[in-house]
């Protein structure tokens, strides 16, 4: 029996042993968009709902060598970004980008948490912003994350509408959409897209649970899930934030910590 093509979704992100983020996170969201799942894994964590006791880093090599060997046989139709931790990933990472051609890159900019730390030294964040994010087809940082691209403190949905436009001009994505998650009052979960011409509000239910363990992953993917189907790249985007929505309505209370989003609501019915 023939196959119809199947749409292929590349993640290059770490490893959360907890299941709750990360490359696990990723390939869960691709199954439940009905995209075959490819990953290079740039870290290895040891997490859980408590947080990260222990990062292993993989060489650049190692990156390099798992995203070519996905593209030169597989093929990809979109891909993803995630924690790239060091200098050594995120060089490798753009190395392999304009190498392989890698099409419709979303990349979330994970720097810092929803909580405020930062993740990978200065040294690395300019890396990524100015040699990643500018082959992204969409960015999509977090209120921190779009803090340290713009250099402005933000706390408001003006403040990100602002933020959203300077780095489209500065750093030079195709789009960019900023993230409300960590926001407060009317501001927390709105997100804001900007591709240079359509500035757009993005709002869906206020979804109240302290386990959010693994949203910003799981956008990201969704919208290379998306992507890799052929969606336009806003309607991906509007999709996604569905998606995670609905994870968020159906997210589990395990562990002791921050729970993850629930990937397999749409299975719920039938079990």
């Amino acid at each position: 029996m023939n196959q119809p093509n199947i749409p292929v979704a590349l993640t290059i992100a770490g490893s959360d042993s907890g299941g709750g983020a990360g490359i696990q996170a990723d390939l869960r969201t691709f199954a439940f968009h009905c995209v075959h799942g490819t990953s290079a894994v740039t870290c290895v964590t040891a997490q859980n709902t408590l947080g990260v006791t222990r990062v292993d880093a993989i060489s650049g090599e190692g990156v390099a060598a798992q995203i070519r060997a996905v593209v030169d046989d597989i093929g990809v139709q979109a891909a993803k970004t995630g924690m790239l931790l060091n200098g050594e990933i995120i060089g490798s990472v753009v190395s392999q980008v304009e190498a392989v051609n890698i099409p419709k890159l979303v990349v979330d900019p994970v720097m810092v948490s929803r909580t405020g730390a930062q993740l990978i030294d200065d040294q690395s964040v300019e890396l990524l912003k100015h040699e990643l994010v500018p082959k992204a087809l969409i960015t999509t940082p977090n209120r921190y994350e779009a803090q340290i691209f713009t250099g402005w403190e933000i706390n408001c949905l003006d403040g990100m509408k602002a933020a959203a436009e300077k780095i489209f001009t500065d750093l030079q994505p195709q789009a960019v959409l900023v993230k409300g998650g960590g926001m407060s009052g009317e501001a927390r979960g709105i997100d804001v897209f900007f591709d240079g011409t359509r500035l757009e509000v993005l709002t869906t239910e206020n979804i109240p649970t302290k386990n959010t363990h693994g949203t910003g992953c799981t956008l990201s993917a969704a919208i290379a899930a998306n992507l890799a189907r052929q969606q336009d790249l806003f309607t991906a985007v509007v999709n996604a934030k569905l998606y995670v929505t609905n994870a968020l309505k159906h997210a589990l209370n395990i562990g002791s910590g921050q729970g993850p989003v629930g990937h397999f609501f749409p299975l719920l019915s039938q079990v």
